[in-house]
């Protein structure tokens, strides 16, 4: 029988001891502004989570903070992971408008029309080139956006922009208050949590906003009529972020850092639009079954509403010439990676 010395009992403990210590754990805050029963908590945001601490061999602990549970408001997101109070954020770009004016560009009618996958993957592209600059002080783990903008309606049918005229909208962004401009109608801003009792009051006569939202919000109960373009073109989108406090960032070993980017690579980026697209179809299917009347317009009708939103294109190259921005450049490249990875990549 092999006889271990106390000697060598107590080398072997400290190895282990050391090999412990040497595999250090890495805990993380991310904070969100949604509730833990939204499609983007349960589908995107954990997943995601799940996916960076198995690829960091359990190494990697991400406790994540729903509904603004951390304190704050929603448009602070950003500012609380620049700054550190959080290590991670997931958060839509449009609640600190002309913060991220280079993205914008995948948010525009007629840029994006209705294909999320291709373009997350245009983005992916055209990051290092044409968008890393809009992200000081962070790390963008992955960007993406949803599959654009419907018109939720609370007791008004609409099928040509003149149907909008003098109406007050809820807008996601400036981009999206731009469209809603562009239509006749007045945009309100407001973070998406307070919509419910906005359309209820009739604060807001309808709301810019794609069909996942329907469940968590239950906007069945508020609108009536839900207005889709024909092929489900929508009214541009909004582009949301999931970012890491930058010198937290750097401050990660390589290991740990390539934990992250495999979890936020192109197949994760293509499949956030399949994700979104699916959670979008369920949430329409809901809204039938709860008898409200979602619709999708004419060839014709459609065609009309693109020719009143084109000219936000023209304002926000204009808007982004006058901040040294080659506007007109980046739409061109933002059209031609949509429509690459639209061929090739979905």
């Amino acid at each position: 029988m092999l006889r271990i010395s106390a000697g060598a009992a107590a080398l072997a403990s400290a190895l282990v001891l050391a090999a412990a210590a040497g595999a250090q754990e890495y805990k993380f805050k991310l904070h969100h502004f949604l509730s833990e029963l939204t499609p983007s908590h349960t589908e995107i945001i954990a997943p995601w989570v799940e996916r960076v601490e198995a690829n960091s061999g359990g190494r990697v602990d991400i406790e994540i903070y729903p509904s603004m549970s951390l304190g704050g408001k929603p448009p602070e997101l950003v500012s609380q992971a620049r700054d550190g109070v959080v290590d991670l954020v997931w958060t839509l770009n449009g609640y600190t408008p002309g913060l991220f004016p280079r993205t914008e560009v995948f948010e525009l009618p007629t840029v994006y029309r209705n294909d999320p996958s291709a373009a997350n993957l245009a983005m992916r592209a055209l990051f290092d080139a044409d968008l890393a600059e809009d992200y000081a002080g962070l790390e963008v783990m992955f960007l993406q956006v949803h599959t654009g903008n419907g018109l939720h309606m609370v007791d008004r049918e609409v099928h040509a922009p003149a149907d909008l005229a003098g109406l007050n909208l809820r807008t996601p962004s400036r981009t999206g208050a731009w469209v809603i401009e562009a239509l006749g109608a007045n945009p309100v801003a407001m973070p998406v949590p307070d919509l419910p009792q906005a359309l209820s009051r009739k604060v807001v006569d309808g709301a810019l906003l794609p069909w996942d939202i329907v469940p968590p919000l239950k906007l069945q109960e508020q609108t009536g009529f839900q207005v889709d373009g024909d092929g489900q073109v929508r009214l541009g989108s909004s582009t949301f972020q999931l970012s890491m406090n930058l010198e937290r960032w750097n401050g990660l070993p390589p290991d740990i850092q390539q934990a992250f980017l495999d979890a936020s690579d192109a197949a994760w980026a293509e499949e956030l639009g399949h994700i979104w697209r699916r959670a979008d179809d369920a949430g329409i299917a809901i809204s039938q079954e709860a008898g409200v009347n979602y619709y999708r317009l004419t060839p014709e009708e459609t065609a009309a509403f693109e020719a009143a939103v084109a000219p936000v294109v023209d304002r926000w190259v204009a808007d982004m010439a006058s901040q040294g921005i080659d506007g007109a450049g980046l739409v061109e490249r933002a059209r031609a990676a949509i429509a690459e990875n639209a061929a090739g990549g979905s």
